[in-house]
């Protein structure tokens, strides 16, 4: 047998015994025929973001993108899931445009950030999520709450996962306190 085969076997072997490992290490997701007290992520909906507002976010996320040299998508919608205002970085992929916006959409329509969605698929390995419509299961889209109550949600992309969600929950923390 050659040096090089017994290296391939060995590096199989390894890799086998890590995933068997890991396996073994995993924590069941919680089942899904508990019922909760409350129904979660319940804040209601409040009186819509404002253009102005809407658009200095856009500028908040665009300084940070900028800051780390990230050409992003930035879309902010108001609490009904309409677009308020969007931006294109210069050197953004044109694929992620409309991306960012159902980031947004799908953060403000579900009421919560789309990391929730990415986590219940990757984490919990609940598939069904991916059946609801409007769904998205990747980071970067965030509620915008003011009061105790949602009035927009911001979505970014054009960047790994967690370079849209820093970048827009740069920009959220100006409301979300």
């Amino acid at each position: 047998m050659s040096t090089r085969t017994l290296r391939r076997l060995l590096l199989a072997a390894t890799l086998l015994l890590a995933c068997q490992s890991q396996a073994e290490q995993a924590v069941p997701p919680p089942s899904l025929d508990t019922i909760p007290d409350k129904i979660p992520f319940s804040e209601p909906y409040g009186t819509p973001i404002s253009a102005q507002r809407a658009l200095s976010l856009i500028q908040a996320a665009t300084a940070e993108a900028s800051r780390k040299g990230w050409a992003l998508n930035i879309a902010v919608v108001d609490s009904a899931a309409n677009l308020v205002a969007f931006l294109r970085m210069d050197g953004a992929q044109l694929g992620s445009i409309a991306i960012a916006q159902h980031k947004a959409r799908a953060a403000v329509k579900f009421r919560r950030p789309t990391k929730a969605f990415e986590d219940a698929v990757q984490k919990l390995d609940y598939k069904y999520v991916l059946t609801l419509d409007d769904v998205i299961a990747s980071r970067g889209g965030i509620p915008l709450s003011e009061d105790g109550k949602i009035i927009g949600a911001i979505g970014c992309s054009g960047g790994t996962g967690s370079q849209d969600e820093a970048v827009c929950s740069a920009a959220a923390a100006l409301i979300n306190k």
